[in-house]
């Protein structure tokens, strides 16, 4: 056990000395969807939480003579904001940049503590960790939808450290999440070069265009793929495409797999070794691989469904309800019957697969029907007509951003093995079970 200092309190004794230091949202008819302006001060909705540590994502704004006259509701760098109702346990901070001051919506609370008694990250990290959340949950309002309130916030029970301490874990378990963080940039950065270079060659057709103008080489593209293109367009069912290369069914430039979920009632089909891949593993983090699952089936239970195994590197994109949401699988793994997965014809073109589907995904997302659930079918993909390429062309790309998606690939991994340590650090450091200079040196062991 650590040997430091530590206090039992209530929340609101962490509380800033100023005014609406802890308050709530505009109640209702103050702030309104016809408030909303195209710029000026963000709002701080629920969609704007839930993705890590900081206040992000698209916000809808007002402006600023309406966030003026909602000044009591207003958050400010290094505030910590609440989800009030809605999706309970959320947690974030408000970032120093782009903007000074953000208005919190009716569905969120904000606190800002005294930096002499509290540290912001550790305060995000301390409602974070499971045994608070677990006491949000149970000491949620039933009535109607779920809910906490101010009140439960300030009476909030903690345990806690002396500040300098708590800027010492904050540290340890912030390290962790700032290399998720590049990581996460960083396959973003990889991702959008891929998708930049696949548009160049096979949507724009810029080197060939280039070759055709006179051009010797082509940056992205290897010299001999460069030197066996032609300099001619031809028309085709989808406009000019280079000459000796044709269009096809999206469905005939792959193999479509179709998904299954095993029977609920076999326990037998459940918690295998089997990753079962649903929307909601899509990766929202800027890197295509999934390589873990909410759920996982077993073998017993592959056999006995129409569940498929997908291979390493396959697209899988969600076709019901959700369409078009897609991802790479970063290990062999199945996925339920509102997916589809699908294979290169090249068994090692998976990265120009994802590409080609991406590229895709808009026009796929126009052709949906269904009358209760968006829907893309079989037919759907053979009516899509996309570019058939050279192959000599598509293996040139398999060159050039393969090793982006292999280091996208080995960025995930690592941030997964950064997230499984945080997340056995973070209880044990808030509890004081761990000291801060033990958690260093373990976390040392996988940054």
């Amino acid at each position: 056990m650590s040997d430091s200092i530590w206090t039992e309190l209530s929340f609101s004794d962490l509380a800033a000395d100023s005014p609406n230091s802890i308050v709530g949202g505009p109640f209702g008819s103050n702030l309104v969807s016809s408030d909303y302006t195209e710029s000026g001060v963000p709002v701080i909705r629920g969609q704007n939480m839930g993705g890590g540590r900081w206040v992000g994502g698209d916000f809808a704004f007002v402006s600023d003579e309406k966030a003026e006259s909602l000044r009591a509701n207003l958050a400010r760098p290094g505030d910590v904001v609440f989800t009030q109702r809605g999706t309970l346990g959320q947690v974030a901070l408000v970032p120093g940049a782009p903007w000074d001051r953000y208005v919190i919506s009716q569905s969120q609370m904000k606190a800002t503590v005294n930096r002499d008694l509290a540290d912001p990250l550790f305060v995000y990290y301390y409602f974070t960790s499971p045994v608070e959340q677990q006491y949000i949950f149970a000491n949620a309002i039933q009535t109607g939808v779920p809910h906490s309130n101010l009140g439960q916030l300030r009476a909030h029970p903690m345990r806690i450290p002396l500040v300098a301490e708590q800027r010492a874990i904050a540290g340890v378990l912030g390290a962790l999440d700032d290399k998720i963080e590049q990581n996460r940039r960083t396959a973003q950065a990889l991702e959008k070069l891929a998708r930049a270079i696949f548009r160049a060659w096979f949507v724009d057709f810029e080197p060939v265009k280039a070759k055709a103008a006179g051009a010797t080489s082509f940056p992205s593209m290897p010299q001999p793929v460069f030197d066996a293109l032609p300099t001619r367009f031809v028309d085709s069912a989808i406009g000019p495409v280079p000459e000796g290369w044709g269009v096809k069914p999206l469905s005939e430039a792959c193999t479509l797999v179709s998904g299954g979920t095993p029977k609920r009632s076999e326990s037998s089909y459940w918690g295998g070794g089997v990753p079962w891949y649903s929307v909601r593993d899509a990766p929202s983090d800027g890197n295509v691989w999934v390589t873990t699952t909410a759920e996982n089936i077993s073998e017993v239970g592959l056999a006995d469904s129409a569940a498929r195994l997908l291979p390493k590197g396959g697209t899988i994109i969600s076709a019901r309800g959700t369409v078009g949401k897609i991802a790479m699988a970063g290990a062999p793994m199945a996925f339920n019957q509102s997916c589809y997965g699908l294979l290169p014809t090249d068994e090692q073109a998976f990265g120009y697969l994802y590409q080609l589907v991406q590229s895709a995904v808009g026009e796929l997302q126009q052709r949906t029907h269904g009358s209760v659930f968006d829907t893309i079918t079989r037919a759907t993909f053979d009516a899509l007509m996309v570019v058939s390429p050279d192959g000599s062309v598509v293996s040139g790309f398999t060159q050039v951003v393969g090793k982006y998606f292999d280091l996208m690939l080995a960025l995930k991994k690592e941030s997964s093995k950064l997230a499984q340590m945080r997340d056995y650090l973070l209880p044990k450091l808030l509890s004081g079970q761990v000291r801060v200079r033990d958690a260093e040196r373990i976390a040392a062991t996988v940054a």
